[in-house]
């Protein structure tokens, strides 16, 4: 249920659960959500937003200043036609070659095709299935041990689909720095690395 509260025009989108408890959350949007308990009266809901407001303002703050880091972020590499995208690919390509074939022999594994796109929620994909795994192109904005590291870890979804105990000794072994690489990727998105 979407509501908006008329004293400051505050949107914010209620969802009602088997849950003992009221409880916000900032969407990556900005957007405030509450989770309420089934049949909660929105009086005691909107009581419970005004409690928090000075919560809910730092926290939508923070998601706007992560968001323009990102915006910034990916704005460094513009991919607006098909001649950038073209030659972004054909640099990645050049990177990531070796790293395939470098890890992919050490771990008995090879993609039956690798695949560029211009995701920015995903550093990578993988279907194990069909053996297909996609790179964004974005990676070429990372340091290239933190591009190793998305590559040792769609590698590893050929051998173990999920990212359970198993997946993540595979990736130990093949790539010992990979929360290393995975925190510095993190601090790059969120402008907080230099």
């Amino acid at each position: 249920m979407i509501m908006n509260d008329k004293s400051d025009n505050m949107r914010f989108v209620i969802t009602y659960r088997r849950t003992s408890r009221l409880s916000l959350r900032i969407g990556r949007g900005g957007e405030l959500r509450v989770s309420a308990p089934i049949g909660f009266p929105k009086q005691r809901i909107l009581k419970f937003i005004d409690e928090k407001r000075a919560w809910i303002e730092d926290a939508q703050a923070r998601v706007r200043v992560r968001a323009e880091h990102r915006d910034n972020f990916y704005d460094r590499l513009p991919l607006t036609n098909k001649q950038q995208v073209r030659a972004v690919a054909e640099k990645l390509c050049g990177i990531v070659e070796p790293m395939f074939a470098k890890h992919g022999a050490n771990m008995g594994v090879k993609p039956k095709l690798i695949k560029f796109n211009t995701a920015k929620t995903r550093w990578g994909s993988c279907n194990k299935v069909n053996g297909h795994i996609n790179l964004s192109l974005y990676l070429l904005l990372l340091p290239e041990w933190c591009i190793e590291h998305v590559v040792v870890h769609e590698l590893a979804h050929l051998i173990e689909a999920n990212h359970g105990p198993e997946f993540h000794s595979i990736v130990e072994t093949h790539f010992p720095r990979w929360r290393e690489a995975k925190a510095m990727t993190r601090q790059i998105l969120r402008g907080l690395a230099n």
